[in-house]
């Protein structure tokens, strides 16, 4: 590696973790391949934590950059020119989903989605109390983390927004908590901080019945697990139970940067206001260049080719980790899995000998137990194969 650009990086990049990152210092990528500068190969088995999910540099993804570079990069902050681009995307995002999700407020990142949508909820039901989820992860601004499922995190940064109830995750009991003091509940339909832990039916439809009973807004974080990840566009269409608010971002973008919460007509017309800055207001949102290149991965998602070959890829992934004895549980759906181990020293030295062996994979926010493995949608089987083999290598010179 590199020696300069490992203390440039060191010196000059502010650090998200107190952890050793898993320095990589990047030359190309490329389907589901990255390389170093040193030539290294590493397949990537997170997709860049679900950011990628057509692949490093799509081709469909770079023609539609390439057509748009040519006609206007940014124009106005958003909401006050038409741009086709924003227009394209969210009239093809919104004729997937249900009725009640047909207006959309594009954005940057997941962060700002989940802190529109909770803006959102405040001004329908003018109430404070938020509700999420332990082991849930909704972003890093103040509004997000306040919905964090783990208390020492969020104690770090105290205050943040009152009134926040934490409650357990895919247990229906405690949803009685949930009342007429409650403004939203957040939740992930699957928890992707946990192991890609996975919320039973009766669960999911307990929350949705005890959110209309009270007038609460179900707000869903589909951040990672959306855009075909689990084997259907969201992952709330395996159990038919539909959000208020739904909160995409990562796999949207085809590898650039976007973000949206979505709801009904007449939810985002409490936004409209008579100064522009009192709803929800971007100046990068809804980037001509990130809708062109979201509209393109939309549409190859959503293709023959890609969204009906997800599940049976998956289970191949799985069939895989059915040979390893170290891997204890398998948790979730379609490409959007964790390998679960006996204890987190096992997780660990398998993470390192996979980085080692060429195999790019991550650890979990809350469960150091398990890996993710989400690699690209777009990944074919002889590549599956490949980077389970080099899976299997190193969970066994781990042990």
């Amino acid at each position: 590696m590199n020696s300069r650009n490992r203390h440039l990086f060191k010196r000059y990049i502010a650090q998200a973790s107190e952890f050793e990152p898993f320095i990589i210092d990047v030359a190309k990528g490329e389907g589901v391949y990255v390389w170093d500068k040193e030539g290294k190969k590493y397949i990537d088995f997170i997709s860049s934590i679900c950011v990628n999910n057509v692949g490093h540099r799509n081709p469909v993804v770079l023609k539609a950059l390439e057509e748009q570079m040519q006609k206007y990069l940014h124009i106005m902050v958003y909401g006050e020119f038409i741009q086709q681009p924003q227009l394209d995307l969210a009239e093809t995002l919104c004729q997937c989903l249900p009725p009640n999700l047909q207006k959309i407020f594009l954005l940057n990142s997941g962060s700002e989605a989940i802190e529109g949508a909770i803006k959102l909820a405040r001004l329908y039901n003018h109430r404070s109390e938020i509700i999420s989820f332990a082991n849930s992860y909704h972003g890093s601004t103040i509004g997000a983390m306040s919905a964090l499922g783990n208390e020492p995190i969020r104690q770090r940064f105290d205050p943040l927004l009152p009134d926040h109830r934490l409650l357990e995750y895919d247990n229906e009991e405690p949803l009685d908590a949930i009342s007429d003091k409650t403004c939203c509940v957040i939740a992930e339909v699957i928890q992707s901080g946990s192991g890609m832990k996975e919320a039973h039916a009766g669960f999911l439809r307990k929350l949705r019945q005890k959110c209309t009973e009270h007038g609460a807004l179900l707000i869903f974080d589909e951040i990672q697990s959306g855009f075909g990840r689990t084997g259907r566009l969201f992952a709330f269409e395996h159990e038919g139970i539909v959000p208020d608010i739904l909160c995409i971002a990562k796999g949207m973008g085809g590898g650039m940067p976007i973000g949206a919460f979505i709801s009904s007509e007449a939810l985002m017309e409490l936004l409209n206001n008579e100064h522009p800055l009192m709803g929800h207001a971007s100046t990068f949102g809804g980037h001509p260049m990130s809708c062109a290149a979201s509209l393109a991965a939309l549409k190859l998602i959503n293709s023959p080719e890609v969204l009906p070959k997800v599940e049976a890829k998956g289970e191949r992934i799985r069939r895989h980790l059915q040979e390893i004895p170290q891997v204890k549980e398998v948790h979730g759906k379609g490409l959007f899995l964790a390998a679960h181990f006996e204890n987190s020293r096992i997780t660990a030295k398998v993470q390192e000998r996979c980085m080692a062996n060429g195999f790019i994979s991550f650890w979990l926010l809350f469960n150091h137990q398990a890996l993710g493995l989400t690699p690209p949608l777009t990944i074919t089987e002889e590549e599956i194969d490949y980077g389970m083999e080099l899976f299997k290598k190193s969970v066994r010179e781990a042990v």
